[in-house]
């Protein structure tokens, strides 16, 4: 799919949201994406192709459509006219998760949950009224040049930003192949050329913690894209070369996203005779098993909030239920259904719920969420000072699984 050449933004009041989140900007500004244009939940999705249906309410659809189009007094946009209709039928559902999408926000949707996009690999925010960089993606153009978080954007391509708004900005770097952007850092103007090139996003970082006179790998996932599942299993296994003795999963405030990414990292740790999931559809259950013959038996802790949502929920319940790891934080938020999205000629697409999920044990999550075998609610102090010292669900999780 060809992609618009967009680089990831946050707006000002997202700045605040940093400070209810553990995760670092970079996957703050993942999540708040689909949070802005999907009102904060991502299902778990299913391409399909298209359906004829030719039916007396298809025929009474097409012979509207023929009179407004021909016969309306004002000239009619064909393509608008479609997708209104189209955005009527899903509203009616009555479905938060049932969502109509249009050309643009069907594009950055994509981005995200495919995992990649095509850009020059920064995260900008307005800070203090200027467009500053807040993160640099590995492996990208701006990466490349020695771009650096705090660099502050002056001007795009020879115009100055002063004035614009962050969406003017983003749209100005979208603007050509090649960009040169004008930077100020310690009050001196630089100048770096840049070539856009498709940018891997990262959804997973890592990290080890000691305590109790044991190593714990910490591992984040931010939200799961179409290559969450190669950035797990690769870091994973970095933690285990350094001699982890357990391992924390952390994902609070992580929406969801692609089905088979969770599955394929629960299968890392769950062997072939043990239920990952359960779905439901037209009133059958059906079993769905770990996909692999590997699995781990070290002590594991898991991290939600009540941000963490659908895929995030499906791996909580599996390694609460059939790993029996601990689970620590707040009560997750309860999206338990599944969605399959359809594109459209137009390049919008629609996202409407098919099925539900149940955990391995045939519990519904919906509107319920997952509870805890820890409660334990984030403390002020961390919101203030963002150390891992000061964040007592993840401090909680460690000791569960040290004793």
């Amino acid at each position: 799919m060809k992609v618009k050449k967009v680089d990831f933004k946050i707006k000002e009041k997202l700045l605040e949201e940093k400070n209810k989140t553990t995760f670092s900007i970079v996957e703050v500004i993942i999540i708040t994406i689909i949070a802005l244009l999907f009102g904060g939940v991502v299902g778990s999705l299913i391409f399909i192709g298209n359906t004829n249906r030719n039916d007396k309410y298809l025929e009474e659809f097409i012979n509207t459509y023929t009179n407004i189009s021909e016969e309306y007094y004002k000239k009619v946009n064909k393509d608008k006219l479609i997708n209104a209709a189209i955005e009527g039928m899903v509203s009616y559902l009555g479905d938060p998760y049932s969502i109509y999408m249009d050309e643009e926000d069907t594009e950055v949707f994509n981005q995200t949950v495919d995992g990649e996009y095509e850009g020059v690999g920064v995260t900008v925010s307005m800070i203090d009224q200027k467009p500053t960089i807040v993160s640099i993606f590995d492996n990208s153009p701006a990466k490349e040049a020695g771009i650096k978080a705090g660099d502050i954007i002056v001007k795009v391509n020879g115009k100055s930003v002063d004035e614009k708004t962050l969406d003017e900005v983003i749209d100005m770097i979208k603007e050509k192949d090649k960009i040169k952007l004008t930077i100020l850092r310690d009050e001196n103007e630089k100048d770096f050329n840049l070539n856009m090139k498709s940018v891997v996003i990262p959804s997973v970082s890592n990290k080890i913690i000691e305590k109790n006179n044991k190593k714990v790998g910490i591992i984040t996932v931010s939200v799961f894209a179409g290559n969450t599942y190669s950035q797990f299993n690769s870091q994973l296994k970095k933690l285990e070369k350094k001699g982890i003795d357990s391992l924390v999963i952390d994902v609070r405030d992580n929406p969801g996203g692609h089905l088979d990414q969770v599955s394929k990292i629960l299968s890392l740790f769950l062997d072939k005779d043990k239920v990952i999931y359960q779905i439901k559809s037209n009133g059958k259950k059906t079993k769905v098993y770990s996909s692999s013959s590997e699995k781990r038996t070290y002590p594991i802790g898991v991290l939600i909030n009540s941000n963490s949502a659908s895929a995030s929920e499906i791996l909580a319940g599996a390694m609460q239920e059939s790993y029996k790891a601990t689970i620590v934080g707040i009560k997750s938020y309860g999206k338990g259904t599944v969605q399959k999205e359809y594109s459209l000629n137009s390049g919008s697409s629609i996202k409407y719920t098919t099925e539900s999920w149940l955990t391995p044990s045939g519990k519904s999550i919906n509107k319920k969420g997952i509870t805890p075998d820890l409660v334990v609610e984030l403390s002020d102090e961390y919101i203030k000072t963002f150390k891992d010292s000061d964040d007592n669900q993840l401090q909680a999780a460690i000791d569960a699984i040290t004793k």
